[in-house]
């Protein structure tokens, strides 16, 4: 059964397997500030101790249209070095199960960030993302400048940062920005079902295919061995397989008959 909450900066669904939460500040189109900053961190919190799936998605027909300006212009060199955005993206990224971004409309500067923070992006053909904050004196420091490059390449995310122009649903599609494009009605059911072919899958063995993609290269291919080894030996593993091989399917293809 799903619970609905709502707080000052986010509208949250949650069910036993998954959260969905929908960025809520449509009068400044969903504008990221200290105030959801912190909701956003007590999700993680939330999501850390009971890990699901989280869907991260706008409201009002905009993802994100950057990090609040009129907070950023009052913000000092100490403040940078907080890395206020950075540190809750980071975390956001460091989710045990995977995060989906659905983004609609705007994605620009932290809007963005937050969704490159995600493991999976998906759209919708009004999609525009962007890091316009060289216009503005600025640099994109909430994770564009290292994400970006890991999703696109490092080309394609030095024109983006570079010109502060936007790409198009197309593009962003073309590039690998997002993986597919949906209509803006059904772009909600298209983030729960991916959801739901991650929650079909063994939970371990996902958190630790995640870990695994995060970790750095000089950790591979250690790392894959130590969480193979913990999964062979999980009940499981062994419950799963067990299931697969019982399936009539796979007893034929055993025996050699025919499908």
């Amino acid at each position: 059964m799903a619970e609905s909450s709502q707080s000052d900066a986010l509208l949250i669904e949650r069910r036993a397997d998954r959260v969905a939460a929908a960025l809520n500040r449509p009068a400044v189109r969903n504008a990221i500030d200290q105030a959801m900053v912190d909701e956003l961190h007590g999700l993680c919190e939330e999501i850390e101790r009971e890990p699901r799936v989280l869907i991260l998605i706008g409201s009002d027909g905009v993802f994100a249209s950057g990090a609040d300006i009129g907070q950023l212009r009052e913000r000092t060199g100490d403040d940078a070095r907080k890395g206020i955005n950075s540190t809750v993206f980071r975390r956001i990224r460091s989710l045990p199960m995977p995060v989906i971004a659905a983004v609609d409309g705007y994605a620009l500067g932290g809007g963005a960030e937050l969704a490159y923070a995600a493991d999976i992006r998906i759209g919708t053909h009004r999609v525009r993302f962007g890091n316009p904050e060289t216009g503005l004196g600025i640099i994109a420091a909430a994770g564009a400048t290292w994400r970006l490059p890991e999703i696109v390449g490092h080309a394609r995310a030095s024109e983006l940062l570079l010109t502060g122009r936007m790409i198009d649903a197309d593009e962003a599609l073309a590039w690998g920005l997002v993986s597919s494009l949906h209509e803006p009605e059904s772009l909600l059911d298209a983030a729960h079902a991916l959801a739901d072919r991650i929650v079909a899958n063994g939970p371990r063995a996902t958190q630790l295919t995640k870990l695994a993609l995060l970790a750095g290269p000089d950790q591979h291919p250690a790392i894959e061995l130590e969480v193979q080894a913990e999964l062979f030996d999980s009940v499981e593993k062994h419950r799963r397989m067990t299931a697969f091989l019982d399936r009539p399917s796979s007893r034929s293809a055993r025996s050699g008959t025919a499908l």
